[in-house]
């Protein structure tokens, strides 16, 4: 699933975009670089249990181990002290980002409930996108009914791109349903 992806990256979109945006060198074409996935747990600063479900949730989805992030700084209205565990997240890169953006862009978005496409105007201006979910299990290794929770998280595409327009151009390609 993951190759079907990346060799259509390299035979088709590669010359699309090199004929549309007139690179002068393949090295020029944006790619996407890494996808980093996560799912902040408050509830985790109460409940240290919580956490372990949050891994193993997203161990399943991105398929490898994710790591636990903690706080910077104490902030008492949260009860919150430095370093206390708080969230959960994975960095993908090469053939596991593929595999992942596929799954993403042709499993798991067209499960949201009412869902019309992903928002045109999540890019940050350099060339990532930012895109949040608020439930994991429109991804189908989790299970229903195993599930304590319905806990949602960001997914950040980072690509090479320059510009907002290359970015939005690329991942289109790939086959990113945006909204229309």
């Amino acid at each position: 699933m993951a190759v079907r992806m990346k060799d259509r990256y390299l035979n088709e979109i590669t010359p699309a975009l090199i004929q549309k945006f007139n690179y002068s060198t393949v090295m020029q074409v944006p790619k996407v670089e890494k996808i980093v996935i996560n799912m902040g747990v408050g509830e985790a600063v109460s409940n240290s249990k919580v956490l372990d479900t949050a891994v193993e949730d997203l161990q399943k989805i991105a398929g490898q181990k994710p790591v636990v992030t903690k706080s910077k700084k104490a902030i008492a209205g949260f009860k919150l002290r430095e370093n206390m565990p708080i969230g959960v997240k994975v960095t993908l890169r090469g053939e596991r980002m593929y595999h992942f953006l596929d799954k993403l862009f042709n499993v798991s978005l067209p499960r949201v409930r009412d869902f019309r496409g992903i928002s045109n105007k999540a890019f940050d201006g350099r060339g990532n996108y930012t895109l949040g979910l608020k439930e994991q299990l429109i991804f189908p290794e989790i299970e229903y009914d195993k599930i304590d929770k319905v806990r949602g998280m960001d997914i950040v595409i980072v690509t090479t791109a320059k510009s907002d327009e290359e970015a939005r151009e690329l991942l289109t390609q790939l086959g990113a349903p945006f909204v229309k």
